[in-house]
């Protein structure tokens, strides 16, 4: 008997991650073409919802659905209480509650605030979109929040980063109810990678800080043109036109970091910005940003995104727009 997921739409669904899970799970076929999981779609009340795409969604089901249900889906949000306050409205909550005992529950995105709100993140390793961690965070700080990786499993309660991430959390799902071929074969259907490398790191967007009034920032800006250069701690001080001592102390009051920690971060920026935007070889790139050596340059990337700068490249590179 094929496993059944429902996939529980809330107003101001997104809509591609309402789409994800029909599309992947609908994919996974044994060695006959049998699919492995039957996807039925509901609501709250069972009757149409608004999308982030300015359309409506009309389900086949209520939420009566929920309670045969083997997975349970929750998609991201662009409203509702759960994002906004913390607080499950209580139609959603009466849903929720229909599910059997042991059921396994996912959420995409910013589904994970609806998990979070119904209480089933308390305590547990969860991410969300990277985009909406402080105000995760803020409203749940119980949950082991880790917004750096693509997906979290914890065994009957899995949620994913933002939009894309579907993807792979259901991919995920499959290889461990069916194993790495099924898997596989359901991402070749899709036309999707079935692994991707690295976590959402590498999606953050980090700007160059802004130069203020503060006391270090023109040194910092002097610097940010020098990254090639030896930067170390005594030039930085002389620059600002102090002892070692009151410069640190003050870089850090200013920064939150040690002035090592933000050459680092700001020479891993340039790299990014080298790969992304030329096709200087990866030695050239690490030197340029002041990196030193190539394994210099691949040790600091994949501690920063996850991922070799080869691969990097691949991604974001001006041959991959």
């Amino acid at each position: 008997m094929a496993h059944e997921v429902v996939v529980l739409a809330l107003d101001d669904v997104v809509a591609f991650d309402l789409g994800v899970p029909s599309q992947i799970f609908g994919a996974a076929r044994d060695g006959s073409g049998r699919p492995l999981y039957r996807v039925r779609v509901c609501t709250p009340d069972g009757g149409p919802v608004r999308t982030s795409a300015g359309f409506a969604a009309v389900p086949d089901h209520g939420p009566e659905v929920l309670a045969t249900a083997d997975t349970v889906v929750i998609p991201g949000v662009h409203g509702g209480t759960a994002l906004e306050t913390g607080v499950l409205e209580p139609s959603v909550a009466d849903a929720l509650a229909r599910r059997r005992p042991g059921t396994r529950v996912m959420s995409i995105c910013t589904g994970a605030f609806v998990l979070a709100a119904a209480g089933l993140l308390d305590g547990r390793p969860a991410t969300t979109h990277w985009l909406h961690a402080e105000r995760f965070r803020a409203l749940h700080p119980t949950v082991r929040l880790d917004p750096g990786v693509l997906f979290v499993d914890d065994g009957d309660v899995l949620t994913s980063a933002g939009v894309g991430a579907g993807v792979d959390v259901c991919l995920h799902v499959i290889r461990r109810d069916h194993g790495s071929a099924v898997a596989n074969r359901a991402a070749r259907r899709s036309v999707m990678p079935p692994w991707r490398e690295g976590g959402q790191s590498q999606f953050i967007e980090r700007p160059l800080p802004e130069t203020t009034g503060s006391s270090t920032a023109e040194t910092r800006a002097w610097a940010l043109e020098r990254l090639h250069e030896p930067l170390d701690l005594a030039r930085l001080a002389r620059r600002a036109g102090m002892s070692v001592r009151t410069f640190t102390r003050r870089f850090r009051a200013e920064t939150g970091l040690s002035p090592a920690q933000w050459l680092v971060r700001q020479r891993i920026e340039e790299a990014r910005r080298l790969l992304e935007t030329t096709d200087l070889p990866i030695d050239q790139v690490a030197a340029r940003a002041g990196l030193g050596t190539a394994a210099s340059l691949r040790q600091h990337l994949h501690a920063a995104v996850g991922i070799s700068p080869a691969t990097y490249r691949r991604t974001f590179g001006a041959s991959a727009v």
